[in-house]
């Protein structure tokens, strides 16, 4: 990670610390809690980067998870997406996933101290982004710590009279070293399941998902939801700690991924549901109404 620059950010109250790297996609490296890192690092930053492996907290950005087709349509305007350029990628079954900012080096920050940085994208002075999203705004990431809570705040502000679709997410991959998988104990609010085919795309079924309490032993997840509610929390806990992710408010829809092969599990805040850029479902930015969206990561 040496070759990109960071900002690590130390919570005043506490022993916890936060690195983003704003040449990196704005992604956060790291949450450590006096030196145990809670976040799983996978193949790192350069492989986030050069791959589009995701590590860390990556934002998906402008769409979280998988698109159904290439092409979508928003009040009229048709967009076909071209996989290879523009930063539009795909995964093993050719689906358009995460967006296009994996990695970006376009961010500058603008405002910075011990605790907090923020970081800004001029999506609209990029012709190669907005081919795929041709929706000109500027984006915001404030982040800031403090007792023992991370705090990230989205803010899309369209530039011309075009509004902008909200449906970026977040992909924080939380770990609780030294506890056996086997053992964390996940807590996940009400809400309700949207259920996919096999190539996680969802079918339009859904069922109704109570709030629960269970260990993830064996159990894989790559399921999304909506119907989140705004302040919702979910939670893993193990040896001691406990990581809480809260939904504050903008994200209504949410992914649970939780690999067999990988000791990490992640809550995903997602502005809209999956494939919402072609159903529909979504918020828009409106010009002199910006969206804000916001969550938290609280280390107990």
């Amino acid at each position: 990670m040496s070759e990109f620059e960071s900002c690590t950010l130390v919570d005043p109250s506490s022993d916890l610390t936060a690195t983003f790297v704003p040449s990196a996609g704005m992604i956060g490296t790291s949450l450590s809690d006096g030196g145990v890192e809670l976040l799983g690092q996978r193949k790192g930053v350069a492989a986030y980067v050069s791959e589009y492996k995701t590590m860390g907290i990556p934002l998906l950005y402008p769409w979280a998870n998988r698109l159904s087709g290439k092409q979508y349509r928003v009040d009229g305007t048709k967009v076909a997406l071209a996989p290879g350029t523009g930063g539009v990628h795909t995964d093993a079954h050719g689906a358009p996933i995460h967006g296009t900012l994996a990695g970006d080096s376009g961010w500058l920050v603008t405002e910075r101290s011990a605790s907090t940085v923020t970081a800004e994208l001029d999506f609209g002075s990029r012709p190669e982004l907005l081919a795929s999203f041709p929706f000109p705004h500027l984006l915001s990431l404030a982040v800031a710590l403090g007792d023992r809570t991370l705090t990230v705040r989205t803010t899309v502000t369209a530039t011309t009279g075009a509004g902008v679709p909200l449906c970026f997410g977040f992909h924080p991959y939380l770990q609780l070293p030294g506890v056996s998988r086997a053992q964390w104990r996940i807590e996940t609010p009400t809400m309700r399941a949207r259920l996919v085919d096999a190539r996680g795309i969802p079918t339009g079924a859904t069922e109704p998902h109570a709030q629960s309490t269970e260990l993830l032993g064996e159990q894989v997840f790559d399921d999304g939801f909506d119907e989140v509610p705004a302040g919702a929390a979910f939670a893993v806990s193990g040896g001691g700690r406990r990581i809480e992710v809260h939904f504050d408010s903008g994200y209504p829809a949410a992914q649970i991924f939780a690999p067999a092969t990988e000791e990490v599990i992640c809550f995903e805040p997602m502005a809209a549901p999956t494939d919402a850029l072609r159903r529909g479902g979504y918020r828009m930015a409106r010009p002199g109404e910006p969206g804000v969206a916001q969550f938290s990561i609280r280390v107990r």
